[in-house]
């Protein structure tokens, strides 16, 4: 039997991070079990629990030089490259975002390259809805041009292009997935601009006061972590000659307002959860979130097999069902 991939994942221990490697450690991948693991970070990852095959868990900056080298040297089938610091924080520190969104993707790519002979993985590359800004239409078709406004967005974007010159470079089998907003994420809050859209669910629904910062009618683009984590695994087998040289792809999910939010919560969980919400305008935060898209058509995505959430009231089961077994706390 041919063994199992091995596999490198940056960027490990944060929440996407940890939901993926738990499912590659169950579930293997494709029909096949993982033979080894590779967590990397800037805070250790937590190896996962009754996983049969090889792990490590390494603490490292990506961006930082010969890491990238160091962790290719094992030559991973599979690299998932999640490591990123978020929009929020991004935007505060332009330095900082540069060097970790950037030129730690960029050090991948290149350490795959320099590996030489007939090493090429599958890199999977988290991208973001942020490639795309203003002016652009009510609802974004396939084939829209990358035109971000926040600093987040450019790196993303410049990612991507990277991604795409060296997979046609023959250096990597890359695929970029652009993602939506990833809504209930559990724990807690993150510097992303974007977080409020999953604290204003997941505070009222832990029985906490939340902050929304934005007027109730801002709409956005939406999929649970639970996606997220499939459409992840789905792109690590997916045939390269089926992406038709396109290796950047915008992943389905639904479009909502704040207020449609509010109200999935309060069918689910009460006047008395949509009461824990207080509204306080934060202009920083609505300038960001104004120039992210609204609504987009994904029928390539679709019809290569990425599947997502239909409406927040699925979000909100999805997070009661993942996050607090079953059951809403009081």
């Amino acid at each position: 039997m041919q063994a199992g991939p091995r596999i490198l994942i940056t960027g490990a221990a944060g929440m996407i991070g940890r939901k993926l490697t738990a499912a590659l450690a169950a579930d293997g991948l494709g029909g096949r079990p993982v033979a080894a693991l590779h967590l990397v970070d800037v805070v250790r990852p937590e190896p996962p629990e009754s996983f049969a095959g090889e792990v490590a868990a390494t603490v490292a900056d990506l961006s930082d030089e010969g890491v990238a080298e160091a962790l290719l040297s094992g030559r991973p089938d599979i690299v998932f490259h999640l490591a990123a610091i978020v929009s929020g924080e991004a935007e505060a520190d332009f330095d900082k975002g540069y060097r970790i969104n950037l030129d730690g993707t960029r050090a991948l790519f290149e350490a795959a390259r320099r590996q030489g002979g007939d090493y090429r993985p599958r890199i999977v590359f988290s991208s973001s809805i942020a490639v795309f800004g203003t002016p652009f239409p009510e609802v974004i078709p396939d084939d829209y041009v990358l035109s971000p406004r926040t600093s987040y967005g450019v790196q993303k974007a410049a990612g991507e292009l990277l991604l795409s010159d060296y997979s046609r470079r023959g250096f990597i089998d890359g695929v970029a997935l652009r993602l939506p907003t990833v809504c209930i994420r559990p724990g807690r809050p993150n510097l992303a601009a974007s977080g409020f859209f999953s604290g204003i669910l997941r505070e009222p629904l832990n029985g906490q006061r939340a902050v929304l910062p934005v007027s109730p009618d801002v709409r956005h683009w939406f999929a649970s972590p639970r996606s997220a984590v499939g459409f992840l695994l789905h792109a690590a087998t997916l045939p390269a000659e089926r992406l038709d040289k396109r290796r950047c792809l915008t992943m389905p999910g639904f479009s909502a307002t704040v207020a449609e939010q509010i109200e999935a919560l309060g069918r689910v969980a009460g006047a008395d959860a949509v009461a824990l919400i207080d509204h306080v305008p934060d202009p920083d935060i609505a300038r960001i979130v104004d120039s992210w898209p609204r609504a987009f058509e994904t029928p390539r995505a679709v019809a290569l097999g990425f599947r997502a959430e239909t409406d927040m009231d699925e979000i909100v089961q999805v997070y009661i069902e993942d996050e607090l077994e079953g059951a809403r706390r009081s």
